[in-house]
């Protein structure tokens, strides 16, 4: 496995793949343990032996024996696998800053770290092209992070929109630490938690409503402008099919200037975690169109850089190529 490291995926685009589900991990759950010696216990970052059993480990090395524990416990507390493997040199400084800084949350956070060479399958089912990756798993669905390096600040920017997107989804346990098992969230705005309570009845329309409703109270939130185009993202993805997106991607690419077709594959593609190509393929069908479609796609490349996060580094790329085509 070797490709250039990536930018993290921005937690936006990371909660539409938790509430879609985009990797199937049921392979992986249903395996049974296999015989023979036991997996090492956890260490600290010292190298030194983990809590005594039965104790809150905040570190796991992953197994195929304890993989299917640590998807249930993503009920309970966000599990961050570290997928890292020995001849990829960039995997032990991922380690410690992860170790890191999943310690210093004091029990909101556990780590598996997962050696692909000893647990192949794992790679295969999140669907890694590159070492050393994070993936965290929230509710038994998983969450792409980032590829390659990650400096501590970047980790720990995403490790708090990890645990928003948790709390938005009833995830705000903790496996002791100072924030207690049952220490509740902070508050959030009533109409942010109606929309939050709304996302975590599946309720995409009333969230939508709930977003639309603060924006018309406080045009600058920020918060709410970027919920309203995670939310309409997921309402548009919501009746794609596994069989329907084929036939789109088919449409999309024997007809480049449908509309329709190039807008629902940009969806797909963000949500999928593909967030440069589905920017690169809204900038070139606006560099190809004018009229209505150019207007429309423009409007939801705006949309898209909210859901995946203005700060991103792939949207300001994706600003200046659409500023290039439009000028």
């Amino acid at each position: 496995m070797s490709s250039p490291a990536s930018r993290p995926v921005p937690p936006a685009a990371a909660s539409l793949l938790n509430l879609r589900g985009a990797v199937d991990l049921s392979s992986l759950k249903q395996r049974p343990a296999p015989s023979g010696p036991s997996a090492p216990p956890p260490t600290t970052g010292d190298g030194q032996p983990g809590s005594a059993p039965g104790a809150p480990e905040l570190k796991v090395n992953v197994t195929e024996a304890n993989f299917q524990q640590l998807v249930e416990l993503s009920a309970q507390v966000p599990v961050v696998f570290a997928l890292w493997a020995s001849y990829s040199p960039e995997s032990a400084g991922m380690l410690d800053v992860l170790e890191r800084v999943v310690d210093s949350y004091g029990g909101r956070l556990v780590l598996g770290a997962a050696d692909i060479e000893a647990f192949p399958q794992l790679a295969q089912a999140f669907q890694v092209q590159a070492v050393p990756t994070a993936v965290a798993v929230l509710k038994g669905q998983p969450v792409p992070l980032f590829q390659g390096g990650a400096d501590e600040q970047q980790v720990r920017s995403l490790f708090d929109e990890l645990l928003k997107v948790a709390a938005a989804n009833g995830v705000t346990g903790s496996l002791g630490g100072e924030t207690g098992a049952d220490a509740e969230p902070a508050p959030l705005p009533p109409l942010h938690q109606a929309a939050f309570d709304a996302i975590e009845a599946g309720d995409y329309a009333a969230a939508a409503d709930a977003y639309r409703q603060a924006l018309n109270e406080m045009p600058s939130d920020r918060e709410a402008k970027a919920g309203l185009a995670q939310v309409e993202l997921m309402l548009r993805l919501q009746p794609i099919t596994a069989q329907d997106s084929e036939a789109l991607r088919a449409q999309a690419a024997d007809e480049p200037d449908n509309l329709e077709a190039q807008l629902a594959i940009a969806d797909l593609d963000v949500a999928g975690g593909h967030v440069e190509d589905a920017l690169n393929r809204l900038v070139s069908f606006i560099g190809r169109n004018f009229g209505p479609e150019r207007e429309t796609a423009r409007v939801r490349l705006l949309e898209l850089f909210e859901v995946v996060g203005t700060s991103d580094e792939r949207v300001g790329k994706a600003r200046q190529a659409l500023a290039r085509v439009l000028f």
